[in-house]
């Protein structure tokens, strides 16, 4: 019997719940530790974030919409299929990083129980930040978190999964839709990722991923108009102060970036992060 043809795997982008190649074209050669070549990677243009953030907008609705319980079990579906591509993440993670198989699968189960762990908050949140309000009257006056809207994330660059988990799960417990560039060094997790929320009912448009430079490719979403949030968790590498500045002209939330953030514990603030409170008054019934 003839020996059968590697096939190699093609590592695309992720807007809208399809997997685009990049409009420019262009890729970048994705390494291992010793620079031995692993696959090729789309290296996303202007354009390909602009696609990115149009899609994330019209998502918007539809996710922010759904029921908290709804979106409770989207998350947790996500940790389910991840766990049952376990063994691929991993070898993934080995070939890119040069981590033990036993490190690797360390991190692939730190990334399952985050999806579990935020999924968990999706119909809790709201009653732990809410609030009831004492006010001087006969008003009700009732304080509750609700979604920025899209949020840009630069993800964590020397963590293959778990950071990309730590920086995109949260911001969709509370209804965002995102549009995250993934590790330069590391990408093939997030677009392997990609595939497992493309099969895990989450809807299109409401997790779109961008591989290539951050320093490229995190201007032009910083300044765009229709991104509510900056979440610049792994943009220590890069000049992030003049992205504070370019977001400061649409009154943009920005998140500076947080040291140790690949390893960063979960955490209740980072969900109230990308939430804006809504704050209702509502009259006494009179007896």
């Amino acid at each position: 019997m003839s020996k059968r043809l590697t096939i190699p795997k093609t590592y695309k982008l992720f807007v809208g719940g399809a997997f685009p190649r990049s409009e420019s074209g262009r890729v970048y050669a994705v390494e291992g530790p010793k620079g031995a070549f692993l696959a090729n990677a789309a290296k996303a243009s202007r354009k390909d974030a602009r696609d990115a953030v149009e899609k994330a907008r019209a998502a918007v609705k539809g996710w922010s919409g759904a029921t908290a319980y709804n979106r409770g079990q989207v998350l947790y579906r996500v940790a389910e299929v991840l766990e049952g591509r376990r063994a691929q993440f991993i070898d993934e993670i080995v070939a890119q990083t040069g981590v033990s198989a036993a490190a690797a699968g360390a991190e692939v189960d730190e990334a399952i129980d985050r999806w579990v762990w935020y999924a968990g908050w999706c119909d809790k949140y709201v009653q732990v930040t809410g609030a009831l309000n004492p006010v001087a009257g006969p008003y009700f006056d009732i304080s509750v978190p609700e979604p920025t809207g899209v949020v840009a994330v630069i993800a964590p660059q020397e963590s293959a999964l778990v950071g990309f988990v730590s920086a995109v799960a949260p911001a969709l417990v509370a209804g965002n839709t995102v549009v995250v560039v993934a590790s330069e060094r590391h990408p093939l997790s997030a677009i392997s990722l990609a595939e497992v929320l493309a099969t895990s009912d989450v809807p299109g448009g409401v997790v779109n991923v961008l591989t290539g430079s951050a320093a490229e490719i995190a201007p032009w979403l910083a300044s765009h108009p229709d991104v509510n949030a900056l979440d610049l968790v792994g943009a220590g590498h890069i000049d992030w102060v003049d992205l504070q500045i370019r977001a400061a002209e649409t009154l943009m939330r920005v998140l500076p970036p947080e040291p140790g953030a690949d390893a960063a514990t979960p955490s209740l603030e980072r969900i109230t992060a990308f939430t804006e409170v809504k704050t209702v008054w509502h009259p006494k019934s009179l007896i």
